[in-house]
């Protein structure tokens, strides 16, 4: 069964086999967390030549994650930006093992890194701005639903981070000053169901 997509891309089996790269996947967040860059600065801050560097970019940039960010920089000078829109990952065929095991790699990644994102903000949140850490929140909630009322449920919720995802994709040169980078975590977790049913009988 298919999962559905909230993203403006969903990664093809090449696409995910190609991004299951630690120097990519660093390359991404990088990007992401800090906006638009050059090979040369990025390979300086993970610790690569440029032209190592410049190979991994091309590679993100062939399948849609990354693209040049128009108007910046000077002669030949290449500035790359995340694609607007944000991706997610498609369902690898069973007769293909090795974009099943990107998958696999990915979304490991991507617990990794939703812990390292909760502590830093645990870290930081003591010395952050007042405003912001009103406007946070830390959440969890444990609900009884349908399979009916889950799937509805993740679909308002995604509805919600589709329009400030809009939002942000969107904003003009001139931002406002308290502008931040916003992380917003939402999972949905069926738990235990992937277990096998109890004996009666034990």
């Amino acid at each position: 069964m298919r999962r559905k997509s909230f993203s403006a891309r969903t990664l093809d089996a090449n696409a995910m086999k190609s991004f299951a790269h630690p120097l990519r996947l660093r390359l991404y967040d990088l990007l992401d967390e800090h906006g638009p860059s050059t090979a040369t600065r990025l390979a300086g801050l993970v610790g690569q030549n440029t032209g190592a560097t410049s190979y991994h970019l091309r590679e993100l940039a062939r399948h849609g994650m990354i693209e040049i960010a128009e108007g910046m920089g000077r002669g030949k000078e290449k500035y790359w930006r995340v694609t607007p829109g944000g991706f997610s990952y498609g369902e690898p065929s069973e007769a293909d093992p090795e974009a099943a095991g990107a998958v696999e790699y990915l979304l490991d990644d991507l617990v990794r890194q939703r812990g390292e994102e909760l502590s830093r903000w645990r870290e930081e949140s003591p010395t952050a701005p007042e405003e912001w850490v009103a406007a946070s929140v830390f959440g969890r909630r444990s609900l009884r639903l349908t399979v009916a009322e889950t799937a509805r449920m993740r679909d308002e919720v995604f509805a919600v981070l589709e329009r400030y995802r809009a939002v942000s994709d969107g904003r003009p040169p001139e931002a406002p000053e308290d502008l931040g980078r916003v992380i917003v975590h939402f999972d949905v977790l069926p738990v235990g169901a992937g277990r096998p049913a109890p004996d009666d009988d034990d």
